[in-house]
């Protein structure tokens, strides 16, 4: 049941069970009470990045606390604490709950503001909120930076006169009610989510909520689609040599997009085998992690500066690497180089809603799941590239140098004798599957193993049709062993 007026998610399960992040923070009851500056700080952090909850009488270890127990001073403190240290005036409203267990708690529901910049009045430091931790005080230059951004932020704030509601994809919308178990039409829901204002008896909507919401946002934002395009070969050619084999548009708001593209590049990638050495079987997986393509096609769904309008979200498909790419340059404090440790939102309130619906990561998972997949299937590290206004990511594969097809009898073959094979045996073929192919000599020296042995296994492996000996002559010392091929 919830135990909000303001926000219908709001349990106390929810207070004691949610893992902190670019929205939620709790802050528990010390002996000495809770400081009223380091409660403004972390206020203010919100006040500067995306907004957000701070709920004070709850601990991650204790669990629900009670603020009638501390100084009544220091309660009446956390209930002035904007208007004592915070600078300018804030959207910060402090809604006081009594549980039906006596306890009292405080929930401080805080509104991201596009134009200002909040600091503490009696010393003026600057933080923001990045993942579930509070940074700051920042220096000047990246205050700069902050205020720089502000005026980029401001076109998904900015409101939409000419949109016309019959161009709501409702079926997103009503997703979107049961997600928050929102009350009310959808207009309440849009106004309550900052995505609408009231001008007069007219509700206008915003162009996040076009984006988020909308049949078909190009409609009214130019390029907010996005284009995949697959290449024969590793590089782009025009002309007569043009190498472009698919060239596909998407559009549509951008939960259905992120959903489309998906299902498309999903189906779009190829697959290769490889020995799981514990099990003795070929497993198949795909030439990127899914975690790590559309992680990266979220981000720049969610961060794309759509106020630069002309170029869509590019997805390039290349033999050796997949490129998206979308309006930039980097947030802020952001750079290719601490792009997994820091966060900014370009588009804070798209990146609240897509939040909401379970499609962007907290805690900048998102990158760092990006980098993570890739390593776990022993890819090459990601690469993000900020140039000419525009981000792009780039994930490699190993196709390129990897058998691109293992003939279904070898493979019946291998996993027959796997479970008869010695150590040695089984460390040879693992090697050449990896490598794509092998010599005498290489094998000599990984293995430590002599000539002989590692000749005598490989003859073996050729007699059975599982190896080939690649090479026209008889003794042949580089002689290249790989999986045979027919």
């Amino acid at each position: 049941m919830s135990i909000s007026k303001i926000d219908k998610r709001i349990t106390v399960e929810y207070l004691i069970e949610k893992v902190e992040g670019q929205y939620f923070e709790r802050k528990g009851i010390e002996e000495s009470g809770l400081k009223p500056t380091k409660l403004a700080n972390e206020i203010i952090g919100m006040l500067n990045a995306d907004g957000g909850i701070i709920v004070v009488g709850v601990s991650e270890q204790d669990g629900v606390q009670d603020l009638k127990t501390m100084n009544t001073n220091l309660i009446d403190r956390y209930r002035k604490i904007c208007f004592d240290f915070i600078a300018p005036p804030a959207n910060v409203e402090l809604e006081e709950v009594i549980l039906d267990s006596g306890e009292l708690l405080f929930i401080y529901h805080i509104e991201q503001d596009y134009e200002r910049v909040f600091c503490r009045k009696d010393n003026e430091d600057v933080y923001i909120r990045i993942g579930d931790s509070n940074k700051g005080p920042l220096t000047r230059e990246e205050v700069r930076k902050l205020e720089y951004d502000r005026e980029i932020r401001s076109f998904e704030d900015e409101p939409r006169k000419d949109f016309d509601t019959n161009d709501f994809e409702e079926k997103t919308l009503e997703f979107y009610k049961k997600q928050l178990k929102f009350e009310g039409d959808y207009k309440e829901l849009l106004l309550s989510r900052n995505l609408a204002i009231r001008d007069g008896n007219e509700v206008v909507y915003k162009n996040s909520a076009v984006l988020l919401f909308a049949k078909n946002p190009d409609k009214y934002i130019p390029s907010s689609c996005a284009r995949y395009i697959r290449y024969d070969g590793v590089v782009a050619k025009t002309g007569v040599d043009h190498n472009v084999i698919k060239d596909e548009r998407f559009e549509g708001c951008i939960p259905l997009l992120a959903r489309d593209l998906q299902k498309f590049i999903y189906a779009s990638l190829r697959d290769y085998y490889y020995l799981d050495v514990e099990k003795g079987r070929f497993v198949k997986i795909s030439e990127y992690p899914e975690e790590a393509w559309l992680e990266g096609l979220v981000n720049a769904l969610c961060h794309r500066s759509y106020n630069v309008q002309g170029n869509c979200i590019y997805i390039k498909h290349f033999d050796d690497r997949l490129e998206i790419s979308n309006s930039g340059p980097l947030p802020a404090q952001v750079t290719v180089e601490n792009i997994r440790e820091e966060r900014f939102s370009r588009n804070p309130r798209v990146a609240r809603v897509l939040s909401d619906l379970g499609l962007v990561r907290e805690l900048n998972e998102g990158v760092s799941r990006i980098f993570e997949s890739m390593e776990k299937s022993m890819l090459a590290e990601p690469k993000y590239y900020d140039r000419n206004n525009t981000v792009t990511l780039i994930l490699r594969n190993k196709i390129a140098d990897h058998e691109k097809a293992i003939p279904e009898i070898v493979m019946k073959k291998v996993e027959s004798m796997w479970k008869h094979l010695n150590e040695t045996e089984i460390e040879i073929l693992s090697y050449i599957l990896a490598s794509n192919g092998a010599t005498v000599g290489q094998l000599s020296i990984s293995l430590s193993k002599s000539d002989k042995v590692i000749r005598g296994y490989l003859n073996k492996f050729c007699l059975m049709d599982v190896l080939e000996k690649n090479t026209t002559k008889k003794r042949d010392i580089n002689a290249l062993y790989s999986i045979k091929r027919s």
